[in-house]
C-alpha cells in the first residue's frame, strides 16, 4: 500500500497508475485467457480508490480506471477508430465515478467489520450497474463484461445457467473486494473470508443442484469458413470458395450447413443465379444452407445484414434482419455530429438498416434454429428470447476479418460458450475468417476451433437438450437484485443525512448574536 501511495503522489502520475490498474483485467480474457486472474485483477484499482485523499479524488480514480478498462478490452478497435477509441473510453469511463466514490466511502480509512461487510454487497452491485448501463446497444453493447472472462470454467458456466453472465460478474467483483479487504484492513478479515467461503459454497450448490440440460437428441451441423479473401472481386471469389468447400459435404449426412457473416455480398433477388447455385448445394448435401447476405435490398431502401435460409428449391422465405448494429462499424450514432469519424478511421460510410424482430427458423429434420449476427452474440437477452421461442440450436454468424491479428476473434468465439450455458442450448459460432467454434448445451467446447488461418469446412456432432434453465425462466435477476441493493443504499444515506445528530454541536442561530456595549458578542446565560 505504501508503494502505491508513493507512486501516486502526483495527481497526473496517480491518474496514469489508476488507468493502468483498470486495464489489468484484460489479461483474463482471450487471447491470454488467464481466467483465474480476474479474481484479483481489480485489487490494485480498489486499493488506489480506497486510499484517495478525498471523495472527489476517489470518483476521479473511478473514471481513470474505467477509461483504462474500456480501452484495454477494446484495444483491437484502435486500427479502425484511431483516436476515437480514447474519446469513447473517456466518456464511458465516467460511469465508474460513483463506483470509485463508493470504494472510498466503504473501504477508506479504517473501516469497521460491518462497513466492510456492506462493501462486499454494495461494490459488486455498483459494478453490475455500470455493466448494465454500458451494455445498452447505443453505448456499444456488452463487450468485455467481467464475468465473460470465465467462459471456459465449468463451475462458472453452471452459475451462468442460474443467473447469466451478470451473476458471474457480481461474484468476481465480490472476491476482488474480499481480497482487497484481506490485504488492507486487518480488523475486517472475517467478512472477507466469509465472502470467499460463500462464493465457493454458491458455486458448489449450483454445481450440485442447478438443473442440468438433459441430452435428448443429436444433429450434424457443418461450418464453412472460407478464410481471408481480398481484392476487388472479393465477394465473387469468396462465394466461389464457399461453394467449393460446401461441395465437400456431399455424402456426409449433415442436417444444416452454415456460412459466416457477409458470406453473400449481393441481394439474392437481384442475383437469382447465386440463389440457384446455393439451392444446388442444398440438394447435393441434403441440408438447408444458412447464408448471411450483406447488401442493398431490392424490395426496400437501404443496406441490411440478413440471415437467409436456402433449401433445395431456393430461398425458403425464412429471413432474419440484424437488429443490433455495431456503433461506428455499421452505423454512426448522431451522424450529423459524429460523421467526421469516417475521416479518421474505418467507420461506416452509410448506416445499415435494422431488423424489427427475432426469428426462429425450421430447417427440416425436426430442427429449429435461432440466428444471431455478429456482436449480437454478446447480448444475453437475445439468446434467452430465442430459447424461449423454441430454438433448439443458437447460431451466430460473424466475420471479424478486420481484426485478424488481434485478440478480438478469440474473445468473440468465447461468448458463445456463455450463451450456450445460460440457455441450455448448443451454440454454433460460424465466421468467415475465424475463430469458428461450437459449444454444447452446458457451454462445453465441441470439436476443434477453426483459427484465423483456416480455410476449411468442419462437421460437428451437436448434442441437443431441452427444458429451461433458471436464467431463461427468471432472466436478469442478479441485475435486479443489485438495483435493489443500491436503492436501499440510497434510502439509507438519505435517512442518515436528515437524521438529527445526538450529542452533536448546537445548531447555528438564525440571527446574529446581540452585541454588548464593548462590541463583543453576548454570551448565552449572561
Amino acid at each position: 500500500m505504501t508503494t502505491i501511495n508513493r507512486w501516486s503522489a502526483s495527481p497526473w502520475r496517480r491518474s496514469v497508475v489508476v488507468a493502468l490498474a483498470g486495464a489489468l483485467p484484460v489479461l483474463a480474457f482471450p487471447a491470454p485467457s488467464l481466467w483465474w486472474f480476474a479474481y484479483v485483477a481489480l485489487v490494485p484499482w480498489l486499493l488506489l480508490a480506497r486510499s484517495a485523499p478525498t471523495g472527489r479524488r476517489a470518483a476521479y480514480d473511478g473514471w481513470c480506471g474505467g477509461f483504462g478498462y474500456l480501452v484495454a478490452v477494446h484495444h483491437w478497435l484502435l486500427p479502425s477508430l484511431h483516436v476515437f477509441i480514447f474519446l469513447i473510453g473517456a466518456l464511458l469511463g465516467l460511469l465508474w465515478m460513483p463506483w470509485g466514490w463508493l470504494v472510498r466511502r466503504y473501504l477508506g480509512g479504517t473501516p469497521s467489520p460491518g462497513r466492510c461487510a456492506v462493501a462486499l454487497l454494495v461494490l459488486p452491485s455498483g459494478w453490475l450497474l455500470v455493466e448494465l448501463v454500458r451494455s445498452w446497444q447505443g453505448l456499444g453493447g456488452p463487450w468485455g463484461i467481467l464475468g465473460a472472462s470465465q467462459w471456459q470454467v465449468a463451475p462458472a458456466l453452471r452459475l451462468a445457467s442460474v443467473g447469466g453472465v451478470w451473476l458471474l460478474s457480481f461474484l468476481v467483483v465480490a472476491v476482488n473486494v474480499a481480497a482487497a479487504v484481506l490485504i488492507s484492513v486487518r480488523g475486517a478479515r472475517m467478512p472477507a473470508v466469509a465472502t470467499v467461503v460463500a462464493t465457493a459454497a454458491a458455486t458448489t450448490a449450483a454445481w450440485a443442484w442447478a438443473p442440468r440440460p438433459q441430452i435428448d437428441g443429436r444433429t450434424r451441423i457443418a461450418v464453412v469458413q472460407p478464410g481471408v479473401v481480398a481484392g476487388r472481386d472479393s465477394a465473387e471469389l469468396r462465394f466461389d470458395r464457399e461453394e467449393r468447400l460446401t461441395r465437400r459435404l456431399v455424402g456426409q449426412d449433415v442436417d444444416l450447413v452454415v456460412w459466416g457473416e457477409s458470406s453473400v455480398g449481393y441481394d439474392l433477388a437481384d442475383r437469382p443465379d447465386l440463389a440457384r447455385r446455393i439451392a444446388a448445394l442444398s440438394r447435393a448435401t441434403g441440408a438447408d444452407v444458412l447464408v448471411d447476405v450483406d447488401a442493398r435490398r431490392s424490395d426496400r431502401p437501404g443496406i441490411y445484414k440478413s440471415s437467409v435460409l436456402i433449401g433445395p428449391d431456393g430461398p425458403t422465405g425464412d429471413r432474419y434482419d440484424k437488429m443490433r448494429l455495431v456503433p461506428f462499424g455499421e452505423y454512426i450514432p448522431a451522424r450529423s455530429l459524429l460523421g467526421w469519424a469516417t475521416s479518421v478511421g474505418k467507420a461506416a460510410g452509410e448506416d445499415r438498416r435494422r431488423g424489427t424482430e427475432q426469428v426462429v427458423m425450421n430447417v427440416g429434420h425436426g430442427l429449429r434454429i435461432g440466428p444471431l449476427i455478429c456482436f449480437e452474440t454478446a447480448f444475453p437477452d437475445m439468446s434467452r428470447h430465442l430459447a424461449e421461442d423454441g430454438a433448439d440450436v443458437l447460431l451466430g454468424q460473424s466475420s471479424t476479418s478486420t481484426f485478424q491479428h488481434s485478440w478480438a476473434p478469440g474473445q468473440h468465439a468465447s461468448l458463445a460458450a456463455l450463451r450456450a450455458a445460460e440457455t441450455g442450448r448448443p451454440m454454433v459460432h460460424a465466421t468467415l475468417t475465424g475463430v469458428s467454434a461450437v459449444y454444447g448445451p452446458s457451454g462445453q467446447r465441441l470439436g476443434p476451433w477453426l483459427g484465423t488461418g483456416a480455410s476449411t469446412v468442419q462437421v460437428y456432432d451437436v448434442p441437443l437438450a431441452h427444458g429451461s434453465t433458471a436464467y431463461v425462466r427468471y432472466g436478469d435477476w442478479p441485475a435486479h437484485a443489485a438495483l435493489l441493493v443500491l436503492a436501499a443504499l440510497c434510502a439509507g444515506e438519505g435517512v442518515r443525512a436528515f437524521r438529527p445528530r445526538r450529542g452533536g454541536p448546537e445548531p447555528e442561530p438564525l440571527a446574529p448574536p446581540a452585541r454588548t456595549a464593548h462590541g463583543s458578542p453576548a454570551r448565552p446565560g449572561r
